[in-house]
């Protein structure tokens, strides 16, 4: 496994901490983190970081990483326990890090980094912002945030008692798990007789892309309906298109999902037929 950690300070103290690489050892138990925050200022400023970081890579031709709601709430603890001990730093006082915490947790990682800050901005939006254009102004956390190593990420947010405010941005390496999916297009029909008209959809779809290691999609599941009744499954199949005839007089629902080559079905998409 690799594993990455590189800390920074406001722009007046110019100290970067340096990049460090190494192998971890698995821990012996479980580790508690704090659960995701419920507090929606702190939600959504960590939802804004996660936008600015990707406006970073995606002006760049890369890859915009996927949240991961497990390292989501690591990413929060990371910050809730800086704050609380009013320290920046990439060791807790329990002498664990983030990829300590990672592994305890169950978050399977290949590769992961850790970039922490602090700045005094007391709006937590624009306090993102700035966090992300530190760690944007330095070399070795632009490095990770820039990344083509990793296809999740979560940032955490807390406020200290002095008042400083504190990021922790965790990047992983890890298995897929985005859903893949599908998207239908208008359905097209043709009448057969008074009772009888012939439909055919069409529908196109792909796995979620990632920077790395995309599972690629596996295969589409197909159903239809009355409208309110019960579904009926076409079942499984690799094909974008199903002509099919049914009964005047009825409204039908048709639907579809893709799932990925590891499992992660997407959601469905579904049309409504008045015949």
């Amino acid at each position: 496994m690799r594993r990455d950690t590189i800390g920074d300070m406001p722009d007046l103290l110019r100290r970067i901490a340096p990049v460090a690489l190494a192998l971890i050892l698995l821990a012996p138990a479980a580790i508690p983190v704090a659960a995701s925050t419920t507090d929606t200022a702190a939600a959504s400023a960590e939802a804004a970081a996660l936008t600015y970081a990707n406006l970073e890579r995606t002006s760049r031709g890369l890859v915009p990483l996927r949240l991961d709601a497990r390292v989501a709430a690591i990413a929060h603890a990371r910050a809730v326990t800086m704050a609380e001990a009013d320290q920046l730093s990439h060791d807790q006082a329990d002498g664990n890090n983030v990829f300590d915490i990672l592994s305890a947790n169950g978050v399977t990682w290949f590769g992961a980094g850790e970039i922490i800050a602090w700045n005094n901005t007391a709006e937590l939006s624009a306090s993102a912002k700035g966090a992300v254009s530190q760690w944007i102004r330095s070399a070795g956390h632009k490095a990770i945030l820039l990344s083509t190593g990793y296809n999740y990420v979560a940032f955490g947010v807390a406020v200290s008692t002095s008042g400083k405010t504190y990021w922790a941005g965790v990047y992983i390496k890890g298995p897929d798990r985005s859903g893949a999916w599908a998207s239908l297009s208008a359905p097209i029909r043709q009448i057969l007789s008074s009772t009888r008209t012939r439909v055919v959809f069409r529908w196109t779809g792909s796995d979620t892309k990632l920077q790395i290691l995309t599972a690629g999609l596996r295969y589409y599941q197909v159903e239809r309906r009355i409208a309110g009744g019960a579904w009926v499954s076409y079942g499984t199949t690799t094909a974008t298109s199903l002509a099919t005839s049914w009964s005047r007089g009825h409204t039908y629902e048709f639907r579809v999902r893709a799932v990925d080559r590891v499992g992660n079905w997407g959601s469905w998409t579904t049309v409504r037929v008045k015949l």
